[in-house]
């Protein structure tokens, strides 16, 4: 006791001299969630002091990453047909199935380009037996006979998702046509677009897909009709079938030069998730019906309404396989978009150690006279770093940041959020929120970003540690100082000598 005692004052006492804490890099790969229960030392020990002693890392990798702990390494290609049982020749007579992502194009001066992006597959027929087996592997605490039937039907149909044989090395060729509606909420149709007069062609795709079976790349596309991106401020709205497979379509969006673009999270800022409570995570992800979080539809099918050809683009860095559910929940509760998910292929560096950040950058890049809406929550460290990072990297192009408070309105959220990188950055430009109605009568389209009756109580450091405890000074163009980071950490030494204390 007493030498771990020691440690956990070393830990603490240290990192209040060490230079300040690096920036908490997202891993690709994360462990699985373990079911081992901590004693009070080992809470106090790996919570505060790691987190606290500048080791960013130690924060656990699913909240650092906005990506829930269950779902990662997934298995892919040969460890699927191990897992099943199966061999090539089973493999060769199944038939293809394409997982096509509703994506985004622009205007260029040849004219129109469109990205293709999706998955090549193929889906084994497995027994539910042997679904019920592989699915108890993703559940904390409970199994697939324990949930209700209609859950316990959700869980193995996810799982169905995620044990697929990606194809590599396919070429795949789409059709293009008029789509007269998708989504459910913002306005009749779904979403500020309109259905073009013409479009309708054939689309080989110039490459084969990857080793684990994606496809991703702009392609230009003939216009047969659809108006010019230099001549209209609306979105043209394309349905996209995949040719051979009977599932992979999507409907994508033509989006003009400028205008205005919400790019919007979807766990914990528009479905009630809870990554980080990993057991209640894995549930309302994996059995349970999505869930609105309280009336943010509401708010989106206002500015839908209100806000001519607004472009709604969902980004989520939940893997692929499993977004299915994401964009069926998307289509029939808020205005219909543009997607982007995580990417089976890790080739691309920045994709490897920032998917979110690769993805806005795409985005961004792709519309560089375009505004910005950026929408999230604060349980996402790669959300707290990126956000305010695109301001600072694209000048003039976010027009709003807004993040919702996470451990404001849920008292299970533990995880500390960094607010460091807000800064520098003008208050009328941002604003942290609490439930969607802060959001309400706000000018977005001219810039209002900020209600000023919403308390923002900024400390630009670490905020939501453990015993009520933050770090920085509140002061904007600052450094924490010396003296402030010593006295957080001297507190912290007190909380949990006496904390120890009470326990022996």
């Amino acid at each position: 006791m007493i030498s771990s005692l020691l440690l956990v004052i070393l830990v603490l006492v240290s990192s209040g001299y060490a230079s300040p804490a690096p920036e908490i890099t997202p891993s690709p790969i994360l462990s699985p969630p373990t079911k081992t229960k901590r004693n009070v030392l080992d809470d106090v020990k790996n919570d505060v002091g790691s987190v606290l002693g500048g080791l960013g890392s130690a924060i656990p990798s699913y909240v650092a990453s906005g990506v829930p702990n269950f779902f990662q390494d997934f298995p892919t290609g040969d460890k699927v047909q191990s897992s099943l049982g199966i061999d090539g020749a089973q493999v060769s007579a199944l038939p293809t199935s394409v997982l096509n992502v509703p994506s985004y194009g622009n205007w260029t001066d040849q004219g129109w380009n469109l990205r293709f992006r999706g998955n090549v597959y193929k889906q084994p027929n497995t027994n539910e037996s042997k679904l019920n087996d592989l699915a108890n592997i993703f559940l904390i605490d409970t199994s697939v006979e324990k949930l209700p039937p209609d859950q316990a039907a959700q869980a193995r149909n996810l799982t169905a998702e995620i044990f697929v044989i990606q194809q590599a090395h396919r070429n795949v060729t789409f059709s293009l046509a008029p789509a007269p509606t998708q989504g459910a909420s913002g306005e009749q149709g779904g979403g500020g677009a309109i259905t073009p007069t013409g479009g309708s062609q054939t689309v080989n795709f110039p490459y084969e897909t990857t080793d684990q079976g994606d496809f991703d790349a702009f392609v230009p596309i003939k216009s047969n009709g659809l108006a010019d991106g230099n001549s209209t401020n609306q979105l043209q709205r394309l349905n996209v079938y995949t040719n051979g497979s009977e599932i992979g379509n999507a409907t994508s969006f033509l989006v003009p030069p400028t205008g205005l673009t919400i790019i919007s999270d979807i766990d914990d800022i528009l479905r009630i998730t809870k990554i980080y409570q990993p057991k209640e995570g894995l549930l309302n992800s994996f059995a349970r019906p999505f869930v609105q979080w309280m009336n943010m539809p509401e708010i989106y099918a206002n500015w839908s309404r209100s806000i001519p050809n607004f472009h709604f683009h969902y980004l989520t860095t939940t893997p692929e396989q499993v977004t299915r559910n994401y964009m069926d929940f998307i289509y029939k509760t808020y205005p219909g978009g543009s997607f982007d998910t995580r990417p089976l292929n890790f080739s691309d560096v920045s994709a490897t150690l920032s998917i979110r950040k690769y993805l806005l950058d795409r985005i961004f890049e792709t519309y560089p006279k375009r505004k910005f809406i950026l929408v999230a929550d604060t349980s996402n460290s790669d959300v707290m770093r990126d956000y305010p990072k695109m301001v600072t990297d694209y000048p003039n192009q976010v027009q709003c940041i807004f993040l919702r408070n996470t451990s404001s309105t849920d008292s299970g959220d533990k995880f500390p959020y960094d607010t460091s990188g807000f800064k520098n950055l003008n208050q009328q430009s941002y604003m942290f929120f609490n439930v969607p109605d802060d959001l309400k009568n706000l000018d977005i389209v001219n810039g209002q970003c900020y209600n000023a009756s919403i308390r923002q109580n900024l400390t630009f450091g670490y905020q939501g540690l453990p015993f009520g405890i933050n770090t920085g000074n509140g002061k904007r163009g600052a450094a924490n100082d010396l003296f402030s980071s010593l006295s957080v950490f001297q507190s912290l030494v007190g909380v949990v000598l006496a904390t120890l204390l009470a326990s022996l």
